[in-house]
């Protein structure tokens, strides 16, 4: 029996003890995230930090009587201790929801069916991928992390709902280093991940990036504060979509007024028709499942051609104001967002950029002016100011201060072709899931401050 399967079946027998144990009134969710990991650091192209992850970790979700209470723990892969465990913290939760207030918008769970996803992939071993990478980055200065293996999601509850989601999956998040000609320290970034390691593939990416590191051994440019003409890599279109999950197409933000897109969910501004997003799960990075075992619909319109179609709407929310829900997250953020491509080639970026900045990734980004959807941040990595087609000198780092309103909506002038899928890197108590999919984009007229 693989692990995967003995680590279903294990919860599996942990859940059926625990729904025996529940009385009349009593509901119960189980939730697992697993995984079986291999982590290996680099610097100078060398290992740092070597090391195999295996753990289970299950949440549970008691309610009762309008009152609910929700605990935390690590399996030991003893089924018997586990259940003992489990059978504790349910004695401990009836206890607790006898004092706490009732709570008018506690979501009853039901059956929302049964489903099994699986997500093959092929990961190289341990020996093969260390080979690979000390051979690939030969005399390069690489820092970063892989992580690879596979990932667990399992969603039960009392009332005879049962999910299942598994992928294998790999991320090399990595960065080349270099000093030029006037000694400022530089580098390039880049994201190698997928299901299936191809030794061919990572030495392409390798190679774009040394390419990229060549040029900024160049002195760098310095830009004044202004407005400029810019070319989004996907990789920094990625860091702009990420604060659309914060609160900017929840329904509950908006109700409470703490939307940033409030003004164009109400129909007063409107985005680009170039520009379409929505959620979907057809790109297995992550189960439409939630924690309460809710199931999204396999791509869910937000935005299309620059109106909003839908916000995201989990049931607590749904039920606070008597609306339907949509499987939506407790935070209604975004879990696996896709762009929409448009029709700029690849190869065709530069000359239409002709004069302007090409931007690979950002950092620091945060809300400047919530209710006009003005967001802050600065250039990273390897950014380059471009003439008439082509690239001229790095540039040294600029802060921005720009609307989504225009990013997204007036000043947005072309989208590519190709997109990239970037995978979630966050591995912060446990290798994350999810990622999105995003192409470049052309703004004709972006603002920089400092």
């Amino acid at each position: 029996m693989n692990r995967r399967n003995s680590g279903v079946e294990h919860f599996d027998r942990l859940c059926e003890a625990c729904f025996g144990l529940l009385h009349g009134n009593e509901q119960l969710t189980v939730n697992l995230a697993a995984e079986d990991q291999q982590y290996h650091r680099f610097n100078h192209s060398k290992v740092r930090q070597s090391t195999a992850v295996a753990q289970r970790r299950c949440h549970f979700r008691f309610q009762s009587s309008g009152r609910r209470v929700t605990y935390s723990v690590d399996l030991t892969g003893d089924v018997t201790l586990d259940i003992a465990t489990a059978r504790s913290l349910i004695e401990r939760g009836r206890e607790e929801v006898r004092v706490l207030p009732e709570d008018p918008f506690v979501t009853p769970m039901e059956n929302h069916g049964r489903s099994d996803e699986h997500h093959a992939g092929h990961l190289p071993e341990p020996e093969e991928l260390l080979k690979q990478v000390s051979l690939q980055a030969g005399a390069s200065d690489l820092a970063g992390l892989y992580a690879g293996g596979s990932q667990l999601r399992a969603s039960r509850n009392s009332e005879g709902l049962r999910h299942v989601f598994s992928t294998e999956s790999f991320f090399l998040d990595y960065s080349l280093f270099t000093r030029n000609t006037q000694g400022e320290n530089k580098a390039v970034k880049a994201l190698y991940s997928g299901r299936q390691w191809d030794d061919t593939h990572f030495a392409d990416s390798l190679q774009q990036s040394r390419a990229r590191l060549d040029m900024l051994q160049q002195e760098s440019h310095s830009l004044s504060p202004g407005n400029y003409r810019v070319f989004f890599s996907p990789a920094a279109v990625q860091s702009l979509l990420s604060l659309f999950s914060w609160g900017a197409v929840s329904y509950g933000a908006w109700k409470k007024g703490d939307s940033a897109l409030k003004r164009l969910v109400e129909g007063e501004l409107q985005l680009s028709p170039l520009f379409s997003l929505a959620e979907n799960f057809n790109l297995g990075l992550t189960p439409r499942f939630n924690s309460l075992g809710e199931v999204a619909p396999e791509k869910l319109a937000v935005i299309e051609q620059g109106i909003v179609r839908q916000l995201l709407i989990n049931s607590r929310t749904a039920r606070e104001y008597g609306i339907t829900g949509n499987g939506a997250e407790s935070g209604e953020g975004l879990r696996s967002p896709e762009i929409a491509s448009g029709d700029l080639e690849e190869a065709d970026v530069l000359s239409a950029l002709g004069t302007g900045l090409y931007v690979s990734n950002l950092h620091y980004l945060n809300w400047s002016d919530l209710l006009n959807a003005r967001i802050t941040g600065m250039t990273r990595y390897a950014c380059f100011w471009v003439e008439n087609g082509e690239i001229v000198a790095p540039i040294r780092d600029l802060r921005f201060d720009e609307s989504l309103y225009r990013v997204f909506g007036s000043e947005l002038e072309a989208i590519t072709r190709t997109s990239q899928i970037m995978m979630n890197t966050d591995t912060y108590i446990q290798r994350s899931l999810g990622g999105s999919k995003v192409p470049g984009l052309m703004v004709r007229d972006f603002r920089f401050t400092l």
